[in-house]
C-alpha cells in the first residue's frame, strides 16, 4: 500500500465514523426530545449528514465504481430530498393541530398562517 491508498482508507473510516456518529446522536434525540417538531429537526439533519458521511465513506472505499456512483448519488439525494420533506412533515403536524412542548418559547408559523387564512 502506498500514502496514497493509506490516507484513502484514512479519509474513508473518518467518513464512516463521523456518519455513525451522526446517526446515533439522531436515534438518541428521537428518544430524548419532547414533540414532533424537536424530533424531526433532529432526525432529519442529523440523519442527513450521518448517510451522507456514510455514502461518502463508500465512495472513498470503493472509487467511482457502479457501487460508489450509486452512493454518491443516494447520499445526494438524501442532502436535496430530506429537508423539503421534513418540512413538509412539519407543517401538516402544524395545520393538524400537534402541539408543540410546554418549553417551546415562540410561535413565528401561527403568525403566517393566521395571515393566509385571512387572505
Amino acid at each position: 500500500m502506498n500514502l496514497i491508498d493509506i490516507s484513502l482508507e484514512i479519509l474513508s473510516n473518518t467518513f464512516l465514523v463521523l456518519g455513525l456518529i451522526f446517526v446515533f446522536l439522531g436515534m438518541l434525540g428521537l428518544v430524548r426530545l419532547p414533540d414532533v417538531y424537536n424530533r424531526l429537526h433532529t432526525t432529519t439533519k442529523i440523519g442527513t449528514l450521518g448517510a451522507f458521511g456514510v455514502m461518502m465513506s463508500i465512495l472513498l472505499k470503493v472509487g467511482f465504481s457502479p457501487i460508489g456512483v450509486k452512493a454518491i448519488t443516494v447520499g445526494l439525494f438524501l442532502l436535496l430530498t430530506s429537508p423539503i420533506a421534513a418540512h413538509m412533515i412539519g407543517r401538516a403536524a402544524y395545520r393538524h393541530g400537534v402541539c408543540l412542548c410546554k418549553e417551546s418559547v415562540i410561535d413565528e408559523y401561527e403568525k403566517a398562517c393566521a395571515l393566509n387564512n385571512k387572505e
